[in-house]
């Protein structure tokens, strides 16, 4: 059961996207059962696959969200139908997946987040992993969407994961993000004695004909920490997917044959690389 952390420490880059598409597509695709967790406190994951009215429909219901992983015994949190409110923590396995379809499961993200303590040596960013461990036997791929900054949440992505993939956007900042990540990685790995595997780097947003796109691959295939690690498959630059997006529907439901094909490439990829 690979468990990969999508991360860069750039927003815009397509990292949800990428993230939420591809597990669907392992679902669709593979007919493998999935698990996606949404650890952005901004929850785009999420919104990728609820409307607004279908996320506060479950949570009304008692759906449980990322924070239930996260928080202490008694926690002040942000419930978006009655406000600022008191709750206790569950046992890790009580903290029930949302199903989004048959075999593609979600831990939804809440901004909630926010308002609980990540500070060093509590021990709460391993809290991710552990319950991610009491779940190994129940999917074959956990796909976690990774905050866009250095926090305290990113790591526990990390340390949950044995793989992480780079989506890139060609572009010179989302180059220098890439670099900046490297050194994170690394950290996390050594503090925690973790090992974890970069799966590869996707280009994203991407127009092929573009000089920016071709500076962009030859940056990736001839820099010392990245050479070798760009997938052939890209996700490309289409407002089609970006505007459908926004009312929740997936590559793989579009018209869009251009970024449906990059999808499966990359897919695809990635199980060779991660099985």
């Amino acid at each position: 059961m690979p468990t990969i952390a999508f991360v860069n420490m750039k927003g815009g880059v397509g990292k949800t996207t990428l993230a939420v598409n591809v597990a669907d597509a392992l679902n669709r695709r593979y007919g493998m059962s999935v698990l996606l967790v949404d650890l952005d406190p901004q929850f785009n994951a999420t919104q990728c696959l609820y409307s607004g009215e279908e996320y506060l429909d479950l949570i009304k219901a008692g759906g449980d969200t990322i924070v239930d992983i996260f928080r202490e015994a008694v926690v002040e949190e942000i419930d978006p139908v009655k406000g600022v409110v008191k709750s206790k923590q569950k046992d890790f396995k009580n903290v029930e997946p949302w199903e989004f379809r048959n075999g593609f499961d979600v831990i939804p993200g809440n901004l909630g987040i926010y308002r609980i303590d990540m500070g060093h040596g509590q021990g709460k960013e391993l809290r991710l992993r552990r319950y991610l461990q009491h779940r190994s036997d129940d999917y074959d791929y956990i796909i976690i969407d990774t905050p866009p900054t250095p926090s305290h949440y990113m790591n526990a992505g990390l340390l949950a994961s044995d793989y992480y993939l780079v989506p890139v956007k060609p572009e010179p900042l989302s180059r220098v993000g890439i670099d900046l990540l490297s050194g994170v990685v690394q950290s996390v790995s050594e503090n925690h004695a973790h090992e974890i595997e970069c799966a590869g780097v996707v280009v994203t947003i991407a127009d092929r004909r573009t000089k920016v796109y071709a500076d962009a691959v030859s940056f990736l295939d001839t820099n010392e920490a990245w050479k070798g690690r760009r997938f052939a498959g890209v996700l490309p630059q289409r407002t089609g997917v970006a505007r459908e997006q926004g009312n929740q529907m997936l590559i793989l439901d579009t018209n869009e044959e251009v970024a449906k094909s990059g999808l499966v490439a990359i897919t695809k990829e990635l199980v060779e690389r991660t099985s």
